[in-house]
């Protein structure tokens, strides 16, 4: 008999920063009665919500609004910073989770903000949220969701491609291996998720990408261990789902990394 799942609880709050995560540690399921935005300043994040999975390297940052149930799990040492949104600004945010990506100006401020030993409502503190909270505004939203299914028969077969997103399984072999046929999973891939088989693997290797790429990986490297045939069509379909090209983004994503660590120069 599986083990019981807990049920989410609700967090009375966490410190704005937390302990270093270390490589694939989890934070089970849980919700806050405010938002809260997070944000990984080395490392990665990864927080799944009922809405979906998304990643977050050291060059974007999470919104979670109050109430929704989420989970995370760190990719790398984890350095987590968190500020507690109150109730108006948050309301100028969206009612969704989402990930920015983060300009220099809007890491630095929430850097800033997220260290800060003055009180909540200090002069300074309100100036630097009221920076963060405009920037967010201006910021892209990441389009890299990647939906989670909330069918049994089809949830097994996503949990095996999240454990190995290289492999080259077929829908059939899948279903064969979980116990439903191909036609009755590829329904439910465009009914419940509304993509194909093909494209929410697509994502889930971009994902993952960007996690490879965010360390360091090499564009070659990380095509390889994720399961694309050679370096051209994974180029193209990142450049496509991501909006850059790969290299560009491995170049952005290990900026803000380096200058937290002061490693820049």
């Amino acid at each position: 008999m599986s083990e019981p799942v807990p049920e989410p609880v609700l967090s009375a709050g966490d410190p704005p920063v937390c302990e270093p995560l270390a490589h694939g540690q989890d934070i089970a399921a849980h919700f806050h009665d405010f938002g809260q935005l997070r944000y990984a300043a080395s490392g990665a994040l990864v927080t799944t919500t009922e809405a979906g999975t998304w990643v977050a390297p050291a060059n974007r940052i999470t919104w979670v609004p109050a109430f929704h149930v989420h989970r995370s799990r760190s990719h790398g040492e984890t350095d987590v910073r968190l500020l507690r949104v109150p109730a108006e600004p948050a309301g100028r945010l969206p009612a969704e989770p989402s990930v920015f990506a983060a300009s220099a100006l809007l890491r630095e401020a929430y850097l800033a903000l997220a260290g800060d030993h003055d009180p909540d409502g200090s002069p300074r503190a309100r100036l630097l949220l009221e920076v963060v909270i405009e920037e967010l505004a201006r910021a892209r939203r990441e389009p890299l969701r990647l939906p989670e299914p909330g069918d049994a028969r089809l949830k097994a077969v996503t949990d095996l491609l999240h454990a190995d997103p290289a492999s080259p399984a077929t829908l059939a072999a899948l279903g064969r291996r979980t116990g439903s046929s191909e036609r009755t999973l590829s329904r439910l891939f465009g009914s419940e998720l509304s993509m194909s088989f093909h494209q929410w693997r697509t994502l889930l290797r971009v994902q993952r990408a960007l996690l490879e790429l965010g360390e360091g990986t090499s564009v070659t490297d990380t095509a390889i261990r994720l399961g694309w045939a050679n370096p051209g069509s994974f180029i193209e379909a990142f450049t496509h789902l991501v909006g850059q090209t790969p290299g560009r983004y491995r170049a952005a994503a290990r900026l803000p990394q380096l200058v937290v660590s002061g490693k820049a120069g």
